[in-house]
C-alpha cells in the first residue's frame, strides 16, 4: 500500500481544496412585486417570468 513519505501542509492542502468553497446564490430583488428571488427564475408570487406572464400567480 503506498504511504505518503511526507506530512502533507495545511498550504498544500489548501490549495487542493481550493474549489471546494461555497459560493453565494445569486439573489435579486424583483423589479415588479420586490421579492427577492434567484436570477433566470420566475416569481412565483406573481407568476412572470422575463416579463411575461407564464403561471397563474397564486393567491
Amino acid at each position: 500500500m503506498a504511504v505518503p513519505k511526507r506530512k502533507t501542509s495545511k498550504s498544500r492542502a489548501g490549495k487542493r481544496r481550493s474549489h471546494l468553497g461555497v459560493s453565494p446564490k445569486n439573489i435579486i430583488e424583483d423589479k415588479k412585486s420586490g421579492e427577492y428571488r434567484l436570477s433566470h427564475h420566475m416569481d412565483l408570487k406573481t407568476g412572470f417570468y422575463k416579463g411575461r406572464q407564464v403561471l397563474d400567480p397564486k393567491e
